[in-house]
Formats: C-alpha cells, sequence, structure tokens
C-alpha cells in the first residue's frame, strides 16, 4: 500500500481504499489505430508517463485494456478487458475498473480513472477529486474540468455503483454525463500551468500525431 497516497486521500475526506485505472481500451483511430500509450513519448511510453504522476496518488493502479494483456507485460501491472461487449466506451472501462477492485479490494472504495493518452495530469488529481466530493453531500461521483471544458473520462467514482452502471450500459446509455447526472456530479476545475509564455492544459491529451508531437515538445520543456 502506498501511505503517502492514503494520507492525502484521508486528509481530503475519503478514508477508503482509492484503485487508479489507466483506461487502455480505446481504438485510437486519430491516431491510426494500436495503443496510444505505447507508443514512446520523451524516451518511455506515453503511459509511463501518466503512470508515474498517478501512482503515488493512489492505493495500486491497474489497466483496463482489451485483446492481449501482453503488450502490458512491461508494466507488472494488473491487467483486465471490458465486462461489457461490444467496445461500449468509456463507461465500459470504468466499470472494468469498479468490477476490478470489488473483487480485489472491495466494494466500499473508490476508483480514479485516467485516460492513458493524457501524459500532464495533476499530482493532486485525486486529492483535489477527493476533497470537492466530501464537500458536497449530494454528489457521488467527481469529475476533472480545465479551461472549461469537462474530462469526463477522468474522474473519482464509488465502487458500489458497479450494478446500476451495468445496468445502464445494458439498457443502451453510452454517454457518460446520461449517466452521471442520474447520481450527482461535482464538477472540479483544475487550473492551467504555465511553461515559460505558454498556458498548458494538465489534461491535454495527445490524440493525434500532430498532438503527439506537441506533447513531446511539452515535455521536453518541463
Amino acid at each position: 500500500m502506498n501511505e503517502p497516497a492514503q494520507s492525502a486521500v484521508k486528509y481530503a475526506g475519503i478514508t477508503q481504499s482509492v484503485t487508479g485505472v489507466l483506461l487502455a481500451g480505446g481504438q485510437s483511430r486519430r491516431m491510426g489505430g494500436g495503443d496510444k500509450g505505447l507508443l514512446e513519448l520523451a524516451g518511455k511510453p506515453m503511459l509511463a508517463h501518466v503512470l508515474a504522476r498517478l501512482e503515488g496518488q493512489v492505493d495500486r493502479v491497474v489497466i483496463n485494456a482489451n485483446g492481449d494483456p501482453g503488450r502490458f507485460d512491461a508494466f507488472n501491472l494488473p491487467v483486465f478487458a471490458d465486462t461489457i461487449e461490444g467496445h461500449a466506451g468509456p463507461l465500459a472501462g470504468v466499470l472494468a475498473g469498479m468490477r476490478w477492485a470489488a473483487a480485489n479490494v472491495g466494494g466500499d472504495g473508490y476508483i480514479v480513472t485516467a485516460s492513458t493518452d493524457a501524459p500532464l495530469i495533476p499530482a493532486d488529481l485525486v486529492t483535489q477529486l477527493a476533497a470537492k466530493l466530501r464537500d458536497d453531500p449530494d454528489a457521488a461521483i467527481a469529475l476533472a474540468a480545465s479551461g472549461g471544458n469537462l474530462h469526463p473520462v477522468i474522474g473519482l467514482w464509488p465502487v458500489a455503483l458497479a450494478d446500476d452502471l451495468e445496468q445502464s450500459l445494458r439498457d443502451g446509455v453510452r454517454k457518460v454525463l446520461h449517466w452521471t447526472d442520474q447520481h450527482g456530479t461535482v464538477i472540479v476545475d483544475f487550473a492551467y500551468f504555465r511553461i515559460g509564455e505558454r498556458e498548458i492544459d494538465p489534461f491535454f491529451n495527445a490524440n493525434t500525431p500532430d498532438e503527439l508531437d506537441e506533447a513531446r515538445l511539452i515535455l521536453g520543456e518541463l
């Protein structure tokens, strides 16, 4: 167990276990297919940058990915596929993370999700999400935002909602907010940070080859 992460989460008001789930189940069409998270960025896979920023904030990290799990062997992390068939979108990855946590940790904890193409996620992501969730008694879920844009695949989710989410997915719900709005959601805004004269979105994600090149430039300046 990562003690610094546990202390930070408790300080924000959540004492249950928090599992970090790296969502690697997308089809990466704009990048030309394959696994975006395995593309090289500043000398290592992009997923490794996300992992380095997240692992100190949570009790453990796992990977949600469909297909051959062996392609992630180098990370030495548990890898599991969606539990809903048919590429049901990011909510399917959230559900898979909830199911893994319930089976391996317990059903009263949380998962925090992050995409594997967002190599600059904040070092205080979990603490800020947990703090806002603590302060809003009507909210069950916390989602990240920046610069007026919501990032619905980056959030803090209670494992106890797994059954409800699975039923919604089987009923055809695919858009994240169509489900989260049913359970109370707090939006947590994260500030941009500055590198020289540039304002950088902490949730900048590399969806295209040009954006991957931009991420290389940003990381080269950090």
